[in-house]
């Protein structure tokens, strides 16, 4: 079995050194996290959560084992077709489920 979580959010995220290290965790399990930002927030955290500019750490320094983060801010796509959209929000799942089986 293989898990998405979604998580819709309008806001700021006010946690983000327990959700550095629940994402750590989290990258262990059979699962990917979507994060989909709504709104005019400033979703600069989440862009860094999605891990895409190296190694992901928790805030203690322990290494993620994998990638499993994706975040697509809703804005990015207002004026695009929903296909465009769910082609972005669904693009890294498939290699996230093949490395978790290969590890």
């Amino acid at each position: 079995q293989y898990f998405i979580l979604l998580i819709v959010m309008d806001g700021v995220i006010r946690d983000l050194g327990q959700t550095r290290t629940a994402i750590v965790n989290a990258s262990k399990l059979p699962m990917s996290i979507i994060i989909f930002g709504v709104g005019g927030a400033n979703f600069d955290a989440m862009e860094f959560l999605g891990g895409d500019d190296g190694v992901f750490r928790s805030s203690s320094g322990e290494r993620a084992v994998r990638d499993i983060v994706q975040f697509v801010p809703f804005r990015k796509f207002q004026n695009s077709p929903k296909e465009a959209q769910a082609q972005c929000v669904l693009e890294d799942v498939p290699q996230q489920v093949v490395n978790y089986f290969s590890t």
